[in-house]
């Protein structure tokens, strides 16, 4: 069965509508300039849910910080971290997944510096956000993904993707595709998710997974 994170928490009250669905992770954001900029406290939720935090060029000390503070359990580095950085975050205990960003090609010899020193890949639509831009990248590019690393699709995917997500779970291209990333497809406004798509999503997902 497929995985899904859901990202861009923001408001307690909505986190934990949102982790009564039980996500495998849901994810915060660490990041001034995101409209999803996470400040708040966490809510107690379903300890089996992996509480991940989403980083951009920080520093190991801030990382660590918030990772102590809110008892994260995943890393997702959404910026340009080197593979030596990721291997420093590797020894902390925590799953740390690095993100590429996809345009309209995607050079995979950029990742085979990371192979050894990362949990996950995340392949995300490249755009004028750090993520979040609600745009979906041509998924047939990953029929040339040369490594068995587990990985995390997004960008963009929503309702709407339900079709194409059948297709792609059937394809070759998703042999190695770990969990399926939602946010701002999924949203009432930044950072406020929409329990009800939420439900039919998952509800649909595990339908054609």
């Amino acid at each position: 069965m497929m995985k899904i994170k859901i990202c861009g928490m923001k408001y307690p009250k909505n986190i934990k509508s949102v982790a009564a669905l039980q996500p495998d992770y849901l994810g915060f954001i660490f990041y001034t300039k995101s409209k999803r900029n996470f400040e708040e406290e966490i809510p107690q939720i379903y300890e089996k849910i992996k509480k991940t935090g989403v980083f951009v060029n920080d520093t190991l000390d801030f990382i660590l910080e918030k990772v102590k503070r809110y008892q994260l359990k995943a890393v997702q580095l959404h910026g340009d971290e080197s593979a030596n950085f990721c291997k420093q975050m590797q020894k902390n205990n925590v799953e740390v997944i690095k993100v590429f960003s996809v345009g309209e090609t995607f050079d995979f010899s950029l990742i085979m510096a990371y192979e050894n020193v990362c949990d996950y890949f995340l392949f995300d639509t490249k755009g004028k956000e750090r993520g979040g831009n609600g745009v979906v990248f041509n998924w047939e590019l990953l029929i040339d993904y040369p490594s068995t690393k587990p990985y995390f699709l997004s960008g963009g995917i929503g309702l709407e993707s339900i079709l194409d997500l059948k297709t792609f779970i059937n394809s070759k291209a998703s042999k190695y595709c770990y969990a399926i990333d939602i946010n701002s497809k999924f949203e009432i406004e930044p950072g406020l998710k929409d329990i009800k798509k939420l439900i039919k999503f998952k509800q649909n997902l595990e339908r054609v997974s």
